[in-house]
């Protein structure tokens, strides 16, 4: 398989997945501002996920910039992580419906976490297929820390949804915004591997 029906396939899927999250968005039935306002908590969800969704996305643009070679391994990574991925509608969905309760924020909290497991596995598989180069494995390796520390933070969020289901949406809050620019050290890696 080629990398470009890897990206291809990929970007499609996420496509399909931000399509199903505003489908769910239900028009309101009244033209009163209290009807609309109902619909705040499955509106602040799905920008959540939307943002989620947008940060793994170029995110995982990134990274397919340092594969050379799609083996086996890659293929089935990145299936793991569009799996996880493609259930975010679902626990977005839960989440807003419900009011961001306790069990919901936690699913979707579990949801996150494991969206962010299999991605730092993909991360890792591109890593051992990629011919060694110095730099790349520096951006690699601060990339690797950047995931650990956002798995850390999903793992408290989830336990502290049954408490505080806030702040758990806070944290999820933070780990996006420590995500929101995709890391530029993969790119100048990799410029300096052309020169």
């Amino acid at each position: 398989m080629t990398k470009s029906r890897l990206e291809a396939f990929s970007d499609g899927v996420l496509a399909i997945i931000i399509t199903i999250m505003v489908l769910e968005l239900k028009i309101p039935h009244e033209s009163t501002i209290e009807a609309l306002a109902s619909l705040l908590p499955v509106f602040i969800s799905y920008i959540m996920s939307f943002v989620f969704i947008g940060i793994y996305w170029g995110n995982h643009h990134h990274l397919m910039h340092t594969v050379h070679h799609v083996n086996g391994k890659i293929i089935w990574a990145n299936m793991g992580l569009l799996f996880f991925l493609s259930l975010i509608p679902f626990t977005t969905g839960w989440m807003g419906e419900n009011h961001f309760d306790k069990l919901p924020v936690a699913v979707y909290g579990v949801n996150l976490l494991l969206s962010g497991v299999t991605f730092y596995i993909l991360q890792q598989v591109i890593k051992y297929s990629n011919p060694q180069n110095s730099k790349l494995e520096s951006a690699f390796k601060k990339l690797q820390i950047k995931g650990i520390i956002s798995l850390v933070i999903y793992s408290i969020s989830i336990p502290f949804a049954f408490y505080k289901p806030l702040i758990s949406a806070c944290l999820f809050v933070v780990i996006s915004i420590m995500w929101v620019i995709p890391d530029k050290n993969i790119e100048r890696a990799l410029k300096d591997e052309k020169v």
